[in-house]
């Protein structure tokens, strides 16, 4: 059984239902997504992910010991974490604890734990976090890059948080992001298992209408950078170069031919050693130790991104070959041996991406939050099959903004 997207009314609000029953195993999981209140939809940085690791302290009336016992005696799972467009909560159970589920998480939802105590801990872990991340120069140079790439937009502020942002939080904010972010009217539902599909829509009335209507407002789109700046940190204690690149990339995540953007990227650096990247690079010259890139499509920004790292001595002829690759990819395209290695792969490995329930309802979820059609992968993939190799370099040759490059590097000097 595949799964469906329909609507459920609440409050008079049509809250998107995914769904999808399945009996091989007695497990039932939920999420709810909210829309618009991630990490971007807030001046405080930080916060949202701060109001996430609160939820996972349970409720006042419980404490986090006893609230984490009771979901540990059920083997219930519930969770909670941000991305930079959403707020996500996540329950799942055994189907013969699923009801006791919902019951903690609505618990959960009506009594945070908004306490000096519960506060305190999860800043001190996430200030831990944070000072673990300043000898991780993979980080370091990811963060620069999007900081150089995506300068003077909110991409580039550090809103994960830092030191100073995360000390400022208070209950009070917390508070305040979760009454304001966290509504039945912003809410994507997708619930899948051993549950019929009533009983599945019943059980989420019962925890959205507990919820308050909020305001929300869409993130605005965000171009990434052309102008090829290079920006370093340096630091003495680093053993080799990490170099992170990116280029602005002119196409929508609404395009219906995602399928010639799937086939570039997977040819250019998401097929390890048999992308472009990785084989000019590492396996002919020898100048890294990995090599990697990918193109960003989101409803936030559309772009190319990659990494490598090189011992210090090879930094400037590795970043100089990153520009050569990417330049020739554009301006000669790929070979037909290259189309037809990435079609085979592409379309044989699809089973494996859709052969779980999870799988399946997150690929659902994509379809709808994307606004693509149900089946939009099947169709894609019929599309993989009968591109050819004169409009697939079409394709490539009509993005030369890929070659516009911008570089994060933490290098020693």
């Amino acid at each position: 059984m595949a799964a469906t997207i329909t609507d459920i009314d609440i409050k008079g609000e049509k809250v998107p239902f995914v769904f999808e029953e399945s009996s091989q195993l007695p497990i039932v999981s939920l999420q709810i997504v909210f829309q618009n209140s991630g990490q971007l939809n807030t001046s405080h940085d930080g916060l949202a992910e701060m109001s996430a690791k609160l939820l996972g302290e349970g409720t006042k009336s419980d404490g986090s010991i006893v609230f984490a016992t009771k979901l540990e005696d059920k083997a219930i799972q519930i969770s909670a974490y941000t991305s930079r467009e959403n707020f996500i909560i996540v329950v799942s159970s055994l189907k013969s604890e699923f009801k006791d589920a919902t019951l903690l998480l609505k618990d959960l939802l009506k009594d945070p734990n908004y306490t000096a105590g519960a506060l305190s801990k999860i800043k001190r872990q996430k200030q831990g976090w944070l000072n673990q991340k300043k000898s991780d120069f993979d980080y370091q140079a990811g963060v620069l890059l999007r900081q150089t790439l995506f300068a003077s937009t909110p991409l580039a502020r550090p809103y994960e948080g830092t030191e100073e942002s995360i000390k400022s939080i208070s209950l009070k904010d917390i508070r305040s992001f979760i009454n304001t972010h966290l509504g039945y009217n912003n809410a994507i539902v997708v619930m899948g298992g051993d549950i019929t599909q009533k009983e599945a829509e019943t059980t989420t009335k019962d925890i959205l209408t507990l919820l308050p209507k909020v305001d929300t407002t869409p993130l605005t789109a965000i171009t990434a950078s052309s102008e090829q700046k290079i920006n370093y940190i340096y630091n003495d204690d680093t053993r080799q170069a990490y170099i992170y690149f990116g280029s602005p990339f002119d196409y929508s995540y609404q395009n219906k031919d995602q399928y010639k953007a799937k086939i570039m990227e997977y040819i250019l650096g998401s097929a390890g050693f048999g992308s472009r990247i990785m084989e000019e690079i590492r396996v002919k010259r020898g100048l890294a130790y990995s090599a990697y890139a990918s193109l960003q499509r989101t409803k936030i920004s559309n772009y190319l991104t990659g990494y490598l790292q090189t011992k210090l001595e090879n930094e400037e002829g590795a970043k100089a070959l990153v520009k050569e690759v990417i330049s020739e990819f554009v301006t000669k395209g790929i070979t037909k041996e290259e189309l037809e290695d990435a079609k085979e792969f592409l379309v044989g490995s699809e089973a494996l991406r859709n052969e779980t329930l999870s799988q399946r309802l997150n690929r659902t979820f994509d379809d709808y939050y994307y606004g693509r059609p149900q089946d939009f992968s099947k169709e894609q993939n019929e599309k993989i099959m009968s591109v050819t190799l004169k409009e697939m370099n079409e394709f490539i040759a009509a993005h030369p903004e890929i070659t516009k490059l911008s570089f994060g590097i933490v290098t020693k000097k």
